[in-house]
């Protein structure tokens, strides 16, 4: 039963996948849309043993995960996201447990650091007042300067991921080599803790979780052999999109802001506002890239010593 349960989740997240780039931009991905691929995924994949289990399942459990995820890390709000901190604790381990979803494992385990912040940031938060019939007040997201703090006391004291002293050593010079701060080489540990087999249910993959059309923008094969998950040219394609970013947005944290939201997200938002900085555009952004830029500042602050605002430009 926990495999049955495993294949669906991974079959929705795919699922989410493929009809979330299928859609114009504007689109909205519908629960029902979603649900009925999860049926024909389930019919086209699973064998009649695992189709006769399925009706043991609640379908909108399964499916709920990866719509929460998708909604929560894209909404508005960063404390929302804690919401799905204790069903990511209990889907960890069958993930973990099995060959075959290893590579999903590896993706949620980096991404629990954004569910324990959005919880502590959460806990943190004065009670509601004592009324009757009434909604619970929204949270507001915490200024950028808080969240940099928040992100600089989780961060501290944290031990290296278990692979980063062979990859940073093998992979500074291929980011020296693209003239950009070697120090960006961290951004694999916020991206997959260094575990080259991660998959997320959207179609990144690998140390630096390239989705597949930035791999192909920036040289990389996916077939026969994905090259995004060998770790030299992941972290080539890696430097060159980030030089890249930077020579649109000309500020580190922009262009980090925008690996992980993508460059029309930012620059939307900075024409909007009439802004030119990140920290005057945070608030606008989907809650995961308010809690992703300040958590890539920690790492680096933790690993390196140095802030995204003290890297320096690319050199010419």
């Amino acid at each position: 039963m926990r495999f049955i349960l495993t294949s669906l989740l991974l079959g929705a997240g795919g699922l989410l996948a493929t009809a979330v780039r299928a859609q114009p931009t504007d689109a909205v991905v519908t629960v029902p849309d979603l649900m009925q691929g999860v049926q024909q995924w389930a019919q086209d994949n699973l064998d009649t043993n695992v189709l006769a289990a399925l009706s043991q399942i609640d379908p909108a459990a399964v499916q709920r995960f990866y719509q929460d995820w998708q909604a929560r890390s894209q909404g508005d709000y960063v404390v929302d996201m804690a919401a799905l901190r204790q069903t990511a604790r209990t889907l960890l381990p069958l993930l973990q447990s099995r060959e075959e979803t290893r590579p999903y494992a590896a993706w949620l385990q980096a991404q629990m650091e954004y569910l324990d912040v959005a919880d502590e940031i959460r806990q943190a938060a004065p009670p509601p007042p004592p009324t009757t019939n009434q909604p619970p007040p929204i949270i507001n997201n915490p200024t950028p300067q808080k969240e940099r703090a928040l992100w600089v006391t989780h961060e501290t004291g944290r031990p290296w991921p278990a692979a980063a002293k062979s990859y940073v050593a093998e992979l500074k010079p291929v980011f020296a080599a693209q003239k950009i701060p070697p120090e960006l080489v961290w951004v694999a540990e916020v991206e997959s803790g260094f575990d080259p087999r991660a998959a997320s249910p959207v179609g990144a993959a690998g140390l630096f979780q390239l989705m597949p059309d930035t791999a192909r923008r920036f040289g990389l094969s996916l077939w026969p052999l994905d090259q995004r998950y060998q770790a030299v040219p992941s972290a080539k394609a890696s430097a060159e999109y980030l030089k890249y970013l930077y020579s649109r947005f000309q500020d580190w944290r922009l262009a980090v802001a925008a690996y992980n939201a993508g460059e029309g997200t930012i620059q939307k938002q900075l024409t909007r506002h009439a802004a030119a900085r990140y920290d005057e555009i945070a608030g606008h952004l989907p809650a995961e890239t308010q809690m992703y830029v300040p958590r890539v500042e920690a790492v680096l602050l933790q690993r390196e010593g140095a802030t995204l605002e003290q890297l320096p430009p690319p050199q010419n």
